[in-house]
């Protein structure tokens, strides 16, 4: 066989690849399909397979189609994408490079709304605990959002309707586009910097009704952190009542409308100018009370029995004086009479006239105590012929204190005996 008949794996994939790209109705394909094995690469590009019930196909889709996505495919995704079919020689498969998705039955910017607001909730970007107060009575109140729209009309009219004096700062932004949200953005960053320059209490972010898409640059995650980081309290009002963003949940304070944001950033004059009329009142009302209290005080002070006769609580402390004087005389006297007494009863005493009688009874006294003393000495019982009985350095006094075969100690007027005893008996009182 000749060798000329033979082609390389190359040419024959290169021969494919230039059918499929000859072929116009491949170079735009819409299919529809399920997305399984999905991966994204570290350089951004997404690898999937497009399937249905029937059959599969490779799907590729680079990172400079992708990054405009409003949402992250992933497994089981079902979705519409627009592409072309191709070849890929290395493999000899041929494969869909996607160039636009989208999901199916359900539209893209609704999976990317819930998809960041899943992410922003995971993160505490929604927690109340962390909502800051909106004042009660701003100073001056800033607002951002377009200078020529619906909504600056509306909040201004309701701000000068409820509380004239109430200052506000515009800072001017896009409210729709590709560029609307880093404009919002970059507006509440600006409000922040010069807050305590324009002493700004309040921001309110937002815009008129209009379709999701108009509204979209508020569900945008630039947008969204930039209100987290506002230290100023921030009233989001987006759109109408049925319109809810993500800049709502983010916000301290959502307005259904902008409208409704006037009212919530100011209090309603009038009702304060009630207010202080009725603390007015109060307070005239309780000052007057407090003085005829102490009117009436000051009255039964003047009438009292001490301002109109002042002389008589003299008078009365002289007398109790006298009393407490005349008290102390009779104390004084009478403890000198009992010294007196007691000081003669003394020098004449029979002890202090007859000195040697008290030493001669004294004496007596000693000899006496020394003559009990004699007669209960141990040693001049022993001396008479006694002796004293001990086992174990204790005395036996009776039978009952030893038994036979016990050793005593037997002591006399001039010594110890040991002795064993051999037996015990009674006395028979013959003796």
């Amino acid at each position: 066989m000749n060798n000329s008949n033979y082609i390389t794996v190359s040419e024959v994939n290169k021969y494919i690849k230039d059918i499929i790209n000859n072929d116009l109705l491949l170079k735009k394909v819409y299919l529809r399909g399920e997305i399984s094995n999905f991966k994204a690469h570290s350089r951004g590009h997404y690898y999937f397979t497009l399937k249905d019930e029937n059959s599969r196909i490779a799907a590729v889709m680079f990172a400079f189609n992708n990054k405009n996505l409003k949402f992250v495919p992933y497994d089981g995704m079902k979705v519409l994408v627009t592409g072309k079919i191709d070849v890929y020689e290395a493999s000899g498969s041929y494969q869909i490079y996607v160039e636009d998705m989208s999901p199916d039955g359900i539209g893209a910017l609704y999976v990317a709304f819930e998809e960041l607001k899943k992410k922003l909730n995971n993160e505490g970007l929604f927690d109340r605990s962390k909502k800051k107060k909106i004042p009660r009575i701003p100073r001056r109140i800033g607002i951002v959002t377009s200078p020529t729209g619906a909504a600056i009309k509306d909040i201004l009219t309701t701000i000068k309707r409820r509380y004239p004096v109430c200052e506000t700062i515009l800072f001017p932004a896009l409210v729709q586009g590709e560029e609307a949200a880093k404009t919002i953005a970059d507006k509440i960053k600006l409000a922040n910097e010069v807050k305590d320059i324009y002493n700004i209490d309040t921001l309110i972010v937002g815009r008129g009704g209009g379709s999701l898409e108009d509204l979209w640059p508020f569900n945008e995650e630039v947008v969204a952190r930039a209100i987290y980081a506002s230290s100023i309290p921030v009233i989001s009002a987006v759109g109408h009542e049925i319109d809810i963003t993500i800049s709502d949940y983010v916000a301290d304070l959502r307005a259904p409308t902008p409208t409704a944001a006037g009212e919530l950033a100011v209090p309603d004059i009038n009702t304060i100018i009630t207010y202080l009329d009725t603390a007015r009142t109060r307070s005239y009302n309780a000052l007057n009370n407090i003085i005829s209290i102490n009117s009436k005080k000051l009255d039964a002070l003047k009438n009292s029995y001490i301002l109109t006769k002042p002389m008589s609580m003299y008078e009365i402390k002289e007398q109790k004086l006298d009393t407490l004087l005349d008290n102390l005389n009779k104390s004084i006297n009478l403890v000198l009479e009992n010294s007196k007494t007691k000081l003669f009863t003394l020098s004449n005493s029979y002890i202090l006239n007859n000195p040697n009688m008290l030493y001669k009874y004294q004496s007596q006294k000693l000899n006496y105590v020394i003559s009990k003393l004699e007669v209960l000495n141990p040693l001049n019982t022993l001396s008479r012929g006694y002796a004293i009985m001990k086992k174990d350095n204790k005395v036996v006094s009776s039978l009952n204190d030893i038994e036979k075969d016990d050793i005593v100690t037997i002591t006399l007027k001039d010594g110890n005996i040991e002795s064993k005893v051999i037996g015990k008996g009674e006395i028979d009182g013959s003796c």
